[in-house]
Protein backbone atom coordinates (compact mmCIF):
# COMPACT_ATOMS: atom_id res chain seq x y z
CA UNK A 1 0.00 0.00 0.00
CA UNK A 2 1.76 3.26 -1.15
CA UNK A 3 0.85 6.53 -0.80
CA UNK A 4 1.61 9.89 -1.53
CA UNK A 5 -0.96 11.57 -0.34
CA UNK A 6 1.36 13.87 2.12
CA UNK A 7 3.68 16.18 0.00
CA UNK A 8 6.44 15.96 2.23
CA UNK A 9 6.36 11.97 2.92
CA UNK A 10 5.96 8.58 0.74
CA UNK A 11 4.77 6.01 2.72
CA UNK A 12 4.48 1.99 2.30
CA UNK A 13 2.64 -0.69 4.76
CA UNK A 14 4.00 -4.43 3.76
CA UNK A 15 5.29 -7.36 5.59
CA UNK A 16 4.09 -6.07 9.01
CA UNK A 17 6.17 -2.84 8.96
CA UNK A 18 5.52 0.86 8.08
CA UNK A 19 8.12 2.72 6.01
CA UNK A 20 8.83 6.05 4.77
CA UNK A 21 10.83 7.16 1.54
CA UNK A 22 12.03 10.83 1.25
CA UNK A 23 10.91 12.82 -1.20
CA UNK A 24 14.73 13.48 -3.13
CA UNK A 25 14.57 14.72 -6.44
CA UNK A 26 17.94 12.83 -7.65
CA UNK A 27 16.97 9.61 -6.28
CA UNK A 28 15.43 7.49 -8.94
CA UNK A 29 14.63 3.40 -9.24
CA UNK A 30 14.08 1.31 -6.60
CA UNK A 31 13.81 3.21 -3.00
CA UNK A 32 15.23 2.61 -0.14
CA UNK A 33 13.04 3.29 3.62
CA UNK A 34 14.74 6.41 5.45
CA UNK A 35 12.57 5.08 8.67
CA UNK A 36 10.26 2.11 9.66
CA UNK A 37 7.59 1.79 12.53
CA UNK A 38 6.68 -1.89 13.29
CA UNK A 39 2.79 -1.56 14.50
CA UNK A 40 1.72 -3.61 17.08
CA UNK A 41 1.29 -7.31 17.30
CA UNK A 42 -2.24 -8.37 16.03
CA UNK A 43 -3.09 -4.96 14.16
CA UNK A 44 -5.12 -5.50 11.36
CA UNK A 45 -3.52 -1.92 9.36
CA UNK A 46 -5.88 -0.07 7.04
CA UNK A 47 -4.18 3.51 7.15
CA UNK A 48 -0.68 4.89 7.93
CA UNK A 49 0.64 8.24 7.86
CA UNK A 50 4.52 9.02 9.12
CA UNK A 51 5.09 12.73 10.33
CA UNK A 52 7.12 15.16 7.80
CA UNK A 53 10.13 14.68 10.55
CA UNK A 54 10.08 11.09 9.99
CA UNK A 55 10.05 10.47 13.82
CA UNK A 56 6.35 9.96 14.08
CA UNK A 57 3.91 6.96 12.51
CA UNK A 58 0.21 6.71 12.77
CA UNK A 59 -1.73 3.96 11.59
CA UNK A 60 -5.67 2.95 11.82
CA UNK A 61 -7.28 -0.27 12.06
CA UNK A 62 -11.01 -0.89 12.24
CA UNK A 63 -11.83 -0.05 15.76
CA UNK A 64 -8.01 2.22 16.68
CA UNK A 65 -5.70 5.05 16.02
CA UNK A 66 -2.19 4.47 16.92
CA UNK A 67 0.54 7.09 17.34
CA UNK A 68 4.10 5.38 17.60
CA UNK A 69 7.91 6.06 17.94
CA UNK A 70 10.42 4.20 15.85
CA UNK A 71 11.43 1.96 18.86
CA UNK A 72 7.56 1.04 18.32
CA UNK A 73 6.69 2.28 21.34
CA UNK A 74 2.87 3.89 21.42
CA UNK A 75 2.58 7.41 22.22
CA UNK A 76 -0.97 7.06 22.26
CA UNK A 77 -3.86 5.25 21.18
CA UNK A 78 -7.44 6.87 20.17
CA UNK A 79 -10.43 4.09 20.92
CA UNK A 80 -13.01 4.66 17.84
CA UNK A 81 -16.03 3.35 20.37
CA UNK A 82 -18.28 1.79 20.93
CA UNK A 83 -16.32 -1.44 19.28
CA UNK A 84 -17.88 -2.74 16.32
CA UNK A 85 -18.38 -5.84 15.27
CA UNK A 86 -18.80 -5.29 11.56
CA UNK A 87 -15.90 -6.88 9.75
CA UNK A 88 -16.10 -5.13 6.61
CA UNK A 89 -17.63 -2.31 5.04
CA UNK A 90 -16.11 0.48 7.17
CA UNK A 91 -12.01 1.27 6.77
CA UNK A 92 -11.25 4.35 8.67
CA UNK A 93 -8.42 6.85 7.25
CA UNK A 94 -5.47 9.09 9.43
CA UNK A 95 -3.26 11.76 8.05
CA UNK A 96 -0.85 14.00 9.64
CA UNK A 97 -1.51 17.55 9.07
CA UNK A 98 1.19 19.11 7.00
CA UNK A 99 3.42 21.19 9.99
CA UNK A 100 2.88 17.54 12.00
CA UNK A 101 1.04 19.08 15.00
CA UNK A 102 -1.80 16.95 14.41
CA UNK A 103 -3.47 14.14 13.27
CA UNK A 104 -6.62 13.95 11.44
CA UNK A 105 -9.12 10.81 11.34
CA UNK A 106 -11.97 9.74 9.56
CA UNK A 107 -14.47 7.19 10.96
CA UNK A 108 -17.08 5.25 9.02
CA UNK A 109 -18.99 5.26 11.66
CA UNK A 110 -22.01 4.59 10.08
CA UNK A 111 -21.57 1.70 8.55
CA UNK A 112 -19.89 0.20 11.87
CA UNK A 113 -22.77 0.22 13.36
CA UNK A 114 -21.62 3.31 15.15
CA UNK A 115 -24.73 5.97 14.63
CA UNK A 116 -26.10 7.59 12.03
CA UNK A 117 -23.18 9.25 10.66
CA UNK A 118 -19.56 9.52 10.11
CA UNK A 119 -17.31 11.81 12.11
CA UNK A 120 -14.07 13.74 11.32
CA UNK A 121 -11.42 14.06 13.89
CA UNK A 122 -8.76 16.26 14.72
CA UNK A 123 -6.30 14.70 17.28
CA UNK A 124 -3.24 17.06 19.23
CA UNK A 125 -0.11 14.82 17.38
CA UNK A 126 1.70 14.87 20.79
CA UNK A 127 -0.94 13.19 23.32
CA UNK A 128 -3.83 12.58 21.15
CA UNK A 129 -6.39 15.14 23.02
CA UNK A 130 -9.03 15.82 20.29
CA UNK A 131 -8.82 19.56 19.19
CA UNK A 132 -12.16 19.49 16.90
CA UNK A 133 -14.80 16.51 16.06
CA UNK A 134 -17.65 16.73 13.09
CA UNK A 135 -20.47 15.04 12.59
CA UNK A 136 -20.76 14.72 9.24
CA UNK A 137 -24.42 13.41 6.93
CA UNK A 138 -22.17 11.15 5.10
CA UNK A 139 -22.40 6.93 5.33
CA UNK A 140 -19.05 6.24 4.19
CA UNK A 141 -16.80 3.06 3.46
CA UNK A 142 -13.64 4.68 3.61
CA UNK A 143 -12.66 8.09 3.35
CA UNK A 144 -8.64 9.17 1.69
CA UNK A 145 -7.02 12.31 3.23
CA UNK A 146 -5.10 15.23 0.77
CA UNK A 147 -2.45 17.42 2.20
CA UNK A 148 -2.12 20.85 0.76
CA UNK A 149 1.27 21.45 -0.30
CA UNK A 150 1.22 25.04 0.86
CA UNK A 151 -1.43 25.75 2.98
CA UNK A 152 -1.91 23.06 4.76
CA UNK A 153 -5.40 22.24 4.80
CA UNK A 154 -6.96 19.20 4.61
CA UNK A 155 -8.92 17.74 1.96
CA UNK A 156 -11.00 14.54 2.47
CA UNK A 157 -12.64 12.03 0.03
CA UNK A 158 -14.85 10.45 1.32
CA UNK A 159 -16.60 6.99 -0.84
CA UNK A 160 -19.77 6.23 -0.03
CA UNK A 161 -20.21 3.01 -2.34
CA UNK A 162 -22.96 3.19 -5.13
CA UNK A 163 -24.44 6.48 -3.33
CA UNK A 164 -21.18 8.40 -4.86
CA UNK A 165 -18.32 10.64 -3.20
CA UNK A 166 -18.64 13.46 -0.96
CA UNK A 167 -15.46 16.13 -0.76
CA UNK A 168 -14.84 18.06 2.29
CA UNK A 169 -11.95 20.87 2.61
CA UNK A 170 -10.75 20.80 6.88
CA UNK A 171 -8.27 24.13 7.73
CA UNK A 172 -7.14 25.56 10.89
CA UNK A 173 -8.08 28.95 11.41
CA UNK A 174 -6.22 32.23 12.64
CA UNK A 175 -7.52 31.13 16.49
CA UNK A 176 -6.34 27.78 16.38
CA UNK A 177 -9.69 26.14 15.91
CA UNK A 178 -10.41 23.58 12.56
CA UNK A 179 -12.74 24.33 10.57
CA UNK A 180 -14.39 22.31 7.54
CA UNK A 181 -16.55 23.03 4.15
CA UNK A 182 -18.24 20.66 2.21
CA UNK A 183 -18.23 20.86 -1.55
CA UNK A 184 -21.55 20.97 -3.31
CA UNK A 185 -20.91 17.40 -5.41
CA UNK A 186 -21.73 14.04 -4.08
CA UNK A 187 -21.14 12.50 -7.91
CA UNK A 188 -17.02 13.36 -8.07
CA UNK A 189 -14.06 11.68 -6.77
CA UNK A 190 -10.90 13.35 -5.61
CA UNK A 191 -7.81 12.19 -7.73
CA UNK A 192 -5.32 14.90 -6.83
CA UNK A 193 -3.71 18.14 -5.41
CA UNK A 194 -1.73 19.75 -7.86
CA UNK A 195 1.96 20.50 -6.69
CA UNK A 196 1.81 24.27 -6.63
CA UNK A 197 -1.23 23.84 -4.46
CA UNK A 198 -3.15 26.29 -7.15
CA UNK A 199 -5.98 23.30 -8.36
CA UNK A 200 -7.02 19.77 -7.97
CA UNK A 201 -8.38 16.99 -10.59
CA UNK A 202 -11.67 15.05 -9.92
CA UNK A 203 -13.68 12.22 -11.95
CA UNK A 204 -17.02 12.04 -12.07
CA UNK A 205 -18.59 9.02 -9.55
CA UNK A 206 -20.03 7.84 -13.10
CA UNK A 207 -16.71 8.11 -15.18
CA UNK A 208 -17.82 9.99 -17.86
CA UNK A 209 -15.34 12.60 -17.36
CA UNK A 210 -12.32 14.50 -15.45
CA UNK A 211 -12.29 18.05 -14.10
CA UNK A 212 -9.79 20.37 -12.97
CA UNK A 213 -10.71 23.22 -10.05
CA UNK A 214 -9.06 26.35 -8.62
CA UNK A 215 -8.30 25.51 -4.92
CA UNK A 216 -9.84 26.08 -2.50
CA UNK A 217 -12.67 27.45 -3.87
CA UNK A 218 -13.52 24.04 -6.52
CA UNK A 219 -14.70 26.31 -9.86
CA UNK A 220 -14.14 23.89 -12.80
CA UNK A 221 -10.36 24.99 -14.76
CA UNK A 222 -11.14 22.47 -17.68
CA UNK A 223 -13.38 19.48 -17.95
CA UNK A 224 -12.64 16.78 -20.60
CA UNK A 225 -15.67 13.92 -21.27
CA UNK A 226 -14.17 10.66 -22.36
CA UNK A 227 -14.96 11.25 -26.18
CA UNK A 228 -12.17 14.06 -26.38
CA UNK A 229 -9.23 11.23 -25.98
CA UNK A 230 -11.10 10.05 -29.46
CA UNK A 231 -13.45 6.88 -27.59
CA UNK A 232 -16.86 5.66 -27.50
CA UNK A 233 -18.26 7.05 -23.97
CA UNK A 234 -20.90 4.05 -24.10
CA UNK A 235 -17.68 1.49 -23.93
CA UNK A 236 -14.93 3.91 -22.45
CA UNK A 237 -14.57 5.08 -19.25
CA UNK A 238 -12.32 7.82 -16.80
CA UNK A 239 -11.13 5.59 -14.13
CA UNK A 240 -10.20 6.72 -10.57
CA UNK A 241 -6.51 6.89 -11.05
CA UNK A 242 -4.13 9.43 -12.62
CA UNK A 243 -3.06 12.85 -10.98
CA UNK A 244 -0.69 15.79 -11.56
CA UNK A 245 2.86 15.35 -13.42
CA UNK A 246 3.63 18.80 -12.92
CA UNK A 247 1.63 21.93 -12.14
CA UNK A 248 0.69 22.33 -15.42
CA UNK A 249 0.60 18.56 -16.68
CA UNK A 250 -1.82 16.28 -15.45
CA UNK A 251 -2.24 12.28 -16.23
CA UNK A 252 -5.85 11.14 -16.78
CA UNK A 253 -6.67 7.39 -17.11
CA UNK A 254 -8.64 5.55 -19.52
CA UNK A 255 -10.38 2.46 -19.23
CA UNK A 256 -12.45 0.07 -21.13
CA UNK A 257 -12.87 -4.01 -22.83
CA UNK A 258 -11.45 -5.26 -26.18
CA UNK A 259 -13.37 -7.53 -28.05
CA UNK A 260 -11.72 -10.39 -26.58
CA UNK A 261 -13.45 -9.03 -23.09
CA UNK A 262 -10.15 -8.28 -22.03
CA UNK A 263 -9.73 -5.13 -19.74
CA UNK A 264 -7.46 -2.17 -20.83
CA UNK A 265 -6.13 0.80 -19.57
CA UNK A 266 -4.18 4.15 -21.17
CA UNK A 267 -2.86 7.17 -19.82
CA UNK A 268 -2.83 10.20 -21.16
CA UNK A 269 -0.81 14.00 -20.25
CA UNK A 270 -3.08 16.66 -20.29
CA UNK A 271 -1.81 20.10 -20.41
CA UNK A 272 -4.51 21.88 -17.84
CA UNK A 273 -3.81 25.31 -19.43
CA UNK A 274 -4.45 24.91 -22.21
CA UNK A 275 -6.63 21.74 -22.65
CA UNK A 276 -4.78 20.59 -24.71
CA UNK A 277 -4.25 16.24 -24.53
CA UNK A 278 -0.60 16.03 -25.58
CA UNK A 279 -0.23 12.18 -26.53
CA UNK A 280 -0.02 8.80 -24.31
CA UNK A 281 2.05 8.25 -21.23
CA UNK A 282 4.49 5.58 -20.31
CA UNK A 283 2.89 4.55 -16.85
CA UNK A 284 4.45 1.53 -16.68
CA UNK A 285 2.29 -0.06 -14.63
CA UNK A 286 -0.17 -2.93 -15.43
CA UNK A 287 -2.64 -1.92 -12.73
CA UNK A 288 -3.77 2.00 -13.18
CA UNK A 289 -4.20 2.14 -9.17
CA UNK A 290 -0.20 1.43 -9.15
CA UNK A 291 0.85 4.66 -10.41
CA UNK A 292 1.40 6.91 -8.13
CA UNK A 293 2.50 10.40 -9.44
CA UNK A 294 4.60 12.83 -7.26
CA UNK A 295 3.94 16.33 -9.27
CA UNK A 296 7.84 16.97 -10.05
CA UNK A 297 7.65 14.99 -13.17
CA UNK A 298 8.71 11.78 -11.61
CA UNK A 299 6.16 8.86 -10.13
CA UNK A 300 5.95 5.72 -8.48
CA UNK A 301 5.26 2.10 -9.74
CA UNK A 302 6.05 -0.84 -7.76
CA UNK A 303 9.06 -3.86 -8.13
CA UNK A 304 7.52 -7.26 -8.10
CA UNK A 305 8.04 -7.75 -4.09
CA UNK A 306 6.21 -4.09 -3.80
CA UNK A 307 8.96 -1.97 -3.01
CA UNK A 308 8.17 1.53 -4.53
CA UNK A 309 9.95 2.42 -7.86
CA UNK A 310 10.57 6.01 -9.16
CA UNK A 311 10.35 6.78 -12.96
CA UNK A 312 11.13 9.91 -14.61
CA UNK A 313 9.82 11.02 -18.13
CA UNK A 314 13.86 12.11 -18.91
CA UNK A 315 14.53 8.56 -18.20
Amino acid sequence: MISVLHPKVITDHRDGLIRAYARDPGVLGVLEPVAEFRPAAGDEVVDVGVRPDLERAVYATANSVTCLTRSGDPVWTSYLEPRSDERYGHRPGCSWSLDGRTVWVYRPDAMAGRGRWDHWVVHDADNGAVLASWELETVGHGGEHHVHPVDGSIYLDIGEGQDGSVILRGTVGPDGEPRFVTYPWDDRILIGLAPDGGQFMTVDHGQADVAFHHAPGGDVILSLSVDAFGFDPEETFMEWSGGYLTPDLAVVTVVGEGDDQEEWSRHYVVDVRTGRIDGEFAAEVANPYHLHLLGDSTWLTGDPGGHPVRRSRAR
